[in-house]
């Protein structure tokens, strides 16, 4: 095959900007040819702009020639575009690529105007050649394969990946960012055997840069030849130059890391197939693993909760129900495993039971409390409310006798330390009660309301959208009102609005402390009641996004 018939014509016939030092390559002492400051700072000099000390190493580690090595800022994204410009003519040529799969193929086609098309992997994420160059049309010069493939984290089959290099008339790229934790080599060291073949590789995975922004691309010669014509001259600064250099001496230690790192997946999916909670777990040749779940949003949600960041690919086709777990530390995975094993029993004691309906049971139990709460947002039933703070009770009666609610509540707390404690936490179970009682929330009104109480008026703006968020516009001049102090008014909504994840902003004047108080919490009742209304025969979710 002659690569050079692939390219666009224009690519054929473009001369690349030329740089000062492409005009000398030795080294002197004075440089007066880039108009440069002249006054060294370590970084006043412009960077090699064909990267020749780092290709030369990478070269040596990875065997390969050098001019076979292109060298990228931003991990792979930068080859990934410029494949696109080499290869593509907008609104003419096509690309093909496996899905689910690494949404920058994707970005970078729509960036170029360029069609992809996107052939959904075989069952178990496998890859299948035949189905694959099935739908290759005449107009297709790229095809995009991942392995291992982000999000489902298997390596594809490497014989499967060999007929689609030898059966595709264009040129494959192959993504092999998580090689590193397969056991396989890849196809770096067949490079030579496929002139149309252009394997990615990147540093911010296994080598731990992902925040110097650095990759290569593994061509024939003439491939990077024009990915280099093409580029901005100075993708790699200086001072990520000297840091991968630096870095890449360590070879050792980035080996050890990664022996930990698998050795971590392992233990990690062991624990993973042991929870009732998770329905499924992929087989992962990646530092990640990819579960399904009955209920990914809620469980993404409660992680966040404890602080810990995973990724929801459950809106991807072929991913439904699915979570990415990134494989981190000993301690990060011992956390991750912690948290999901208990999931179902509430942070810091929070322990949901649902009675049907919108009713639910709420308990926190903590070294300065015990709660439990049983709201029921469509009964009016007498309600029970007890804190041992005369005021406090008097205050959450507003809401559920202005709010048309029922609401057990008994609290216990160490009211002979602080009653902060206890103001907080009944606000955290308050507010948990409202989320899990709301569900998926279809059919709610979703926004609430503004009340005025003798001299005094109270505005409250209400959103249970999912957004958190809390404005307190109010001045109490008095330290007390009855036996709560007026600084845990505020610390009560906010808790309230963290738990029950809503935007809550609060507005109050008037001369009479006592009604300002009282005319927020039966604003905030009314807010609450408009916000929670089900509409008659609506069914649907009360955003224009189709979420909340």
């Amino acid at each position: 095959m002659e690569i050079t018939s692939l390219f666009r014509e224009n690519i054929k016939q473009l001369a690349p900007y030329s740089t000062a030092r492409d005009e000398y390559e030795g080294e002197l002492g004075i440089y007066l040819d880039a108009n440069e400051n002249p006054f060294d700072n370590g970084f006043n000099r412009y960077p090699d702009p064909h990267n020749k000390r780092i290709r030369a190493k990478i070269a040596a580690m990875r065997g390969i020639a050098a001019d076979r090595i292109f060298v990228g800022g931003n991990g792979s994204d930068e080859a990934i575009d410029l494949i696109f410009r080499v290869f593509c003519e907008p609104q003419q040529d096509e690309a093909i690529s496996i899905a689910p799969s690494y949404g920058m193929y994707r970005v970078a086609a729509a960036t170029n105007d360029v069609k992809l098309v996107e052939v959904p992997l075989a069952q178990d994420f496998r890859l299948d050649a035949a189905d694959f160059l099935s739908k290759v049309t005449p107009q297709m010069k790229l095809a995009f394969l991942c392995s291992p493939n982000n999000p489902s984290a298997n390596l594809l089959d490497p014989v499967e990946v060999e007929k689609i290099i030898r059966g595709f008339g264009g040129i494959v790229v192959l993504d092999e960012a998580y090689i590193d934790f397969a056991e396989h080599e890849g196809f770096l060291p067949r490079l030579a055997e496929f002139p149309n073949l252009v394997v990615l590789q990147t540093l911010s995975k296994a080598w731990g840069m992902a925040g110097i922004r650095i990759g290569f691309a593994f061509a024939d010669p003439e491939i990077v030849g024009a990915m280099g014509r093409i580029k901005y001259p100075y993708s790699v600064n200086v001072i990520t130059e000297r840091l991968v250099l630096s870095e890449l001496d360590r070879e050792a230690v980035r080996r050890e890391q990664i022996a930990t790192l698998i050795d971590e997946r392992k233990k990690l999916v062991a624990a993973l197939e042991k929870m009732p909670l998770i329905r499924r777990v992929f087989a992962s040749d990646a530092n990640f693993v990819l579960v399904q779940v009955n209920e990914p949003r809620e469980v993404y949600n409660r992680l966040i909760e404890r602080g810990i960041i995973v990724r929801d690919r459950s809106k991807i086709a072929g991913c439904e129900g699915c979570l990415r777990l990134t494989v981190g530390t000993p301690e990060e995975n011992a956390a991750l495993i912690e948290a999901l094993q208990n999931l179902d029993k509430p942070f810091a004691g929070l322990v949901p039971a649902s009675s049907g309906g919108r009713c639910v049971t709420v308990t926190r139990r903590s070294r300065e409390t015990d709660i439990t709460a049983t709201l029921d947002l469509d009964n009016t039933s007498p309600s029970q409310i007890s804190t041992g703070l005369g005021f406090f009770d008097h205050m959450l009666d507003q809401i559920v006798h202005h709010g048309a609610f029922s609401l057990q509540l008994s609290a216990k707390g160490d009211l002979q330390v602080d009653e902060h404690h206890t103001i907080e936490d009944v606000a955290l179970v308050l507010g948990e009660a409202f989320r899990l009682a709301l569900g998926d929330k279809r059919g709610i009104g979703r926004y609430g309301f503004a009340l005025p109480m003798d001299e005094s008026r109270a505005l409250v703006l209400l959103d249970f959208g999912g957004r958190i968020a809390t404005r307190w516009d109010v001045k109490l001049k008095r330290e007390r009102i009855g036996d709560v102090p007026t600084e845990l008014f505020e610390h009560f909504f906010d808790s309230f609005a963290q738990a029950a994840r809503c935007n809550l902003h609060i507005v109050a004047r008037g001369r009479n402390e006592h009604h300002k108080v009282e005319g927020i919490f039966k604003a905030f009742a009314r807010a609450l009641r408009m916000a929670v209304e089900l509409k008659p025969l609506d069914f649907s979710l009360p955003s224009s996004k189709g979420m909340l």
